[in-house]
């Protein structure tokens, strides 16, 4: 079967259901983009130009990694926030306040726990101005929908995740959206769960004789997309901008297993592969100058050594798309983790594969102390660590406030998430015992000074505090633990090597 894939126009319907549906528009967004002010003032687009309409009788997914702007795109077409620049239309009018015609599925269930399930589902009748002696019917067809019948009395506290999410289908399915807004609504719950979720929503979609009409999700999985949406629009982000619209016209029922459901994966993992770790080489600079600064990506140091050691169990190399199955991580969260290595000079992404660097291989054989030294040798290649690091040298008690650290993320990466950079910065940097910090003086401090015992020697191999951090493929982080600025005087790492945890001693992390 063939996969049609279109670039950023404004799409053809995929589900002819309905005559009307290439010409009617339900919601459409144009030309939207969007801009956030944080407390640091710097400003911070989140969308840039983005056209979306959702037409009759399909299922449209926002497909992305994490930061592109999926859920703001929503809530905005939700009439939840207003867009900076562009307009929101619905039924070719434009949107003034809350869309009515839309009811919101959220990823967190947000639901009262001191109500039962009848009466969740009652205060979005209310809310609406459903006529009280309406509400009763009502709720008792949106339970009797999803499969809660005799759960009504019940509180939250009492179901598990499946049930709770089926609550909060059930209370936006009362209202009778024209379209149902869904916000990686199956990500908290198992994976059988899920698929059952999925299966019982397209199946409440597929009757044409009732709302809702159509769907607009947000995901993160991308079996999950292939499964339920007619339409996918696959988003970059920095600032969060279409990359390709995918029309997927598999028959339904789809069935995981078949070769064109695999097949139009693997089509969509390439695309989010190629655009969010490129093939293509890197700027040559001049000696001794530093890259510019780059945004860390959220990947504890245990999930970077975890993969690295992965690898190398498989003679340094493995596709991508290989590594998110058999580690059985979401394909975004091992997608940022191969980032966070290759900025380390740990891999190198050639294609859809992931290759040790001769950098990466002498870490994965090297000691747990050796590991350390070479973690910490990357850092200071890095323009963030480089900059703190000698301005830390400079001051007289060789320490650094959390603000001037953030100051410095914010001036290299002004549309950056500042404190959560700063977070995975902390993180490295204690891992590489690098710095330490001090959640209570909000300090950056060089670590003190202490002798290093190696403990027995293992299979050959001197086993050292950090061994186990890696050990586990993108496992917890395993990260020293920052002694107290004031316990004894500072010394710069160059000066002294200061000692890793024992691996039973808590981290601060």
């Amino acid at each position: 079967m063939a996969l049609d894939i279109k670039e950023v126009k404004d799409p053809a319907p995929t589900v002819p259901a309905a005559p009307a549906a290439g010409t009617l528009k339900l919601c459409e967004a144009r030309d939207v983009s969007h801009f956030f002010t944080p407390p640091n003032g710097k400003t911070v687009q989140a969308l840039d130009n983005i056209n979306l309409t959702i037409q009759p009788r399909e299922v449209v997914t926002l497909l992305g990694p994490s930061g592109c702007g999926k859920s703001t795109l929503l809530r905005i077409m939700a009439g939840l926030i207003q867009p900076t620049k562009g307009q929101v239309f619905y039924h070719d009018q434009p949107l003034k306040g809350l869309n009515t015609g839309v009811s919101i599925v959220f990823q967190s269930f947000a639901l009262f726990p001191w109500m039962t399930v009848t009466e969740n589902i009652q205060t979005a009748l209310q809310a609406y101005g459903v006529p009280p002696a309406e509400i009763e019917e009502k709720v008792q067809k949106s339970i009797q929908m999803v499969g809660l019948a005799g759960f009504e009395e019940t509180y939250p506290r009492e179901l598990s995740g499946g049930m709770q999410q089926r609550v909060g289908i059930a209370r936006a399915l009362s209202v009778d959206p024209e379209i149902l807004f869904m916000d990686e609504p199956f990500c908290h719950v198992d994976a059988l769960t899920a698929e059952s979720l999925r299966a019982e929503v397209i199946d409440i979609w597929a009757a044409h004789d009732k709302n809702p009409s159509s769907i607009l999700m947000v995901s993160h999985d991308i079996a999950e997309v292939v499964y339920m949406s007619d339409r996918i629009i696959v988003l970059g982000a920095n600032p969060g901008h279409v990359v390709k619209i995918v029309e997927n016209k598999l028959p339904r029922p789809r069935d995981y297993r078949s070769p064109d459901f695999t097949k139009l994966v693997e089509l969509l993992h390439e695309i989010i592969t190629g655009h969010e770790i490129p093939d293509v080489p890197e700027p040559q600079l001049a000696p001794n100058e530093l890259p510019s600064a780059e945004a860390l990506p959220e990947a504890l140091p245990s999930e970077i050594v975890g993969i690295l050691e992965y690898l190398d169990a498989r003679e340094g190399k493995e596709d991508v798309f290989r590594i998110a199955a058999e580690t059985d991580r979401e394909f975004g969260a091992v997608i940022q983790v191969v980032k966070a290595a290759e900025l380390l000079d740990f891999v190198d992404t050639p294609k859809r594969m992931v290759v040790l660097t001769p950098e990466g291989q002498r870490f994965v054989k090297a000691t747990s102390q050796e590991r350390q030294n070479i973690w910490r040798e990357q850092l200071l290649k890095l323009r963030l660590f480089k900059q703190v690091y000698e301005m830390m040298l400079k001051h007289p008690r060789k320490k650094l406030d959390t603000d001037l650290a953030q100051e410095i993320i914010i001036f290299n990466l002004p549309s950056e998430n500042y404190g959560k950079i700063f977070e995975t910065f902390t993180q490295w940097a204690q891992f590489g015992n690098l710095f330490a910090y001090d959640e209570e003086t909000q300090k950056l401090f060089f670590p003190r000074k202490r002798a290093y015992k190696p403990r027995p020697k293992t299979n050959g191999k001197t086993e050292g505090p950090g061994d186990s951090a890696g050990s586990a493929a993108l496992g917890e982080p395993s990260v020293p633990p920052a002694t107290s600025p004031e316990s004894s005087a500072p010394t710069p790492p160059e000066q002294s090597v200061a000692a890793p945890p024992k691996p039973d001693e808590p981290s601060k992390n």
